[in-house]
C-alpha cells in the first residue's frame, strides 16, 4: 500500500534538481499575474479578470511569442503535475467529508451522463470524420475523464500509436486550456451562482488542472465545488480503463488478458485523491472538536491551529497558481496546428456538445440551487 507513495516521493526528488529553471520562471509568472491582478483599480472587473486568467495568458504569451529554451520544460511539467497536486491534496482542509460526500454523490448521475455523452459522440463523429477508431478514442476519454492522464494509461490498452497519442494530448490541451478562459467569462455574464458553475467546470472541463483553473478563476467557492466533482469523476478512470480494454479485446478477437496485460493500475490510481481525503478527515474532525474554525476564509480569533489553517490556505492557493501558470507555458499552438483539421473538429464538436449538455442538464434539474 505504501510502496506507491514511496516511489512517488523517490521519483519527485529525482526530477526537483532539473525543474528548477522552469520553476523558477513559473513562481515568476505566478507572482506577476498576482500583482497585476491586485493593481486592477475596478473591483468588478478584478473579478471578471481573475489572477489565474492572468497567469494563463501571460504563460501562453510567453511560450508562443517569446519561444523560451527547453532547459524551462521540465520545471513547466513539474509546477503541471506535482505543484498541482500538492495544491489539491491542501485544498482538502478547506472542505469537510460531508461536503465532499455530498457533492461527489449529487454530481455522480451527472458525470456518468456527461462521459456517456462524451464517448458517444466520439465514436460517431470519428467514423463521420473518417478519424482512425484509436485517435477518436483517445479523444473521447481525454474529454470524458481526465485530459491527458486518461489519453496516456488508455493509449496501451488500445495499442495507440504514438502519433496518435501526440494528436489527441494537443488537441485535448488546447480545448481545455480555451475552457480556462472562456468558461469564467460565460458564468460570469450568464449570472451564474458558485455551485453551478463548479458543476459544470467539474463535469465538463478536460484537465484536472483545466478544471482547478476555470474554477478558480470564477471563485474559490466554485473552485473548491469543481475540484471535488473532478476528482469524483477521475476515480471512475479505472473501471472505465477496463471496459474499454474488454471491448477492444473483443473487437479484435483476442484474449481478454491479452489486451489488458499492459493496463497498470499504479499509473492510474490517482493516489493524491487519497490525501484530498485524508485532509478533508482532519478539518473534519477539527471542527468536530473545536480546534479548527468553520470558515477557512473568516476564522475569526487567530489561534495557533486557525493560523496554520489560514497559512495552508495561502499556500494551496499558490501552488493552484503556480500550476496555472504552467498551463500557459505548456500549451504549445504550434502544435496544435500541426494536429490536423479533422482532430480538432471532433475536438471542438467534442468540447461543445459536452459544455452545451452539461450547463443545460444543471440549469434544467436544479442541481446547481
Amino acid at each position: 500500500m505504501l510502496q506507491p507513495i514511496v516511489s512517488e516521493w523517490r521519483q519527485i526528488g529525482r526530477d526537483l534538481r532539473p525543474a528548477l529553471p522552469g520553476l523558477y520562471l513559473v513562481i515568476a509568472v505566478a507572482v506577476g499575474a498576482r500583482y497585476l491582478h491586485e493593481i486592477i483599480p475596478n473591483a468588478s472587473m478584478a473579478r471578471a479578470v481573475s489572477e489565474v486568467f492572468i497567469a494563463v495568458f501571460l504563460g501562453l504569451h510567453i511560450r508562443n511569442a517569446i519561444r523560451f529554451s527547453t532547459r524551462f520544460d521540465a520545471g513547466v511539467k513539474f509546477a503541471l503535475q506535482r505543484v498541482l497536486r500538492l495544491g489539491i491534496i491542501l485544498l482538502g482542509l478547506r472542505l469537510s467529508l460531508q461536503d465532499v460526500v455530498t457533492t461527489g454523490l449529487t454530481a455522480l448521475i451527472l458525470i456518468v451522463a456527461c462521459m456517456a455523452v462524451a464517448l458517444t459522440l466520439a465514436y460517431v463523429a470519428g467514423r463521420l470524420l473518417k478519424i482512425t477508431p484509436r485517435l477518436a478514442a483517445l479523444i473521447g476519454v481525454g474529454t470524458a475523464i481526465c485530459g491527458n492522464t486518461a489519453i496516456v494509461a488508455v493509449a496501451p490498452v488500445i495499442e495507440a500509436k504514438e502519433e496518435d497519442v501526440s494528436f489527441a494530448v494537443a488537441t485535448i490541451t488546447f480545448f481545455g486550456t480555451l475552457a480556462v478562459v472562456l468558461y469564467p467569462i460565460i458564468g460570469y455574464f450568464l449570472g451564474v451562482n458558485d455551485r453551478t458553475f463548479g458543476l459544470w467546470a467539474g463535469t465538463a472541463v478536460n484537465d484536472t488542472s483545466q478544471v482547478v483553473a476555470a474554477g478558480a478563476a470564477f471563485s474559490d467557492a466554485a473552485r473548491d465545488i469543481a475540484t471535488v466533482v473532478k476528482l469524483t469523476r477521475n476515480t471512475l478512470m479505472a473501471p472505465l480503463i477496463v471496459v474499454i480494454g474488454m471491448v477492444y479485446a473483443r473487437s479484435q478477437k483476442r484474449q481478454q488478458t491479452g489486451a489488458t496485460a499492459r493496463f497498470n493500475f499504479g499509473k492510474v490510481v490517482p493516489w493524491f485523491v487519497i490525501g484530498f481525503l485524508i485532509m478533508t478527515l482532519i478539518r473534519t474532525a477539527g471542527v468536530a472538536l473545536g480546534i479548527l474554525p468553520q470558515d477557512v476564509a473568516h476564522p475569526g480569533a487567530l489561534t495557533g491551529a486557525a493560523s496554520a489553517l489560514k497559512l495552508v490556505d495561502e499556500v494551496a492557493k499558490f501552488a493552484v497558481l503556480m500550476a496555472l501558470s504552467a498551463i500557459g507555458l505548456g500549451t504549445d499552438t504550434e502544435a496544435v496546428r500541426r494536429t490536423g483539421i479533422k482532430p480538432f473538429a471532433l475536438g471542438l464538436s467534442l468540447a461543445s456538445v459536452l459544455a452545451l449538455f452539461s450547463l443545460g442538464t444543471i440549469l434544467v434539474t436544479g442541481l446547481g440551487r
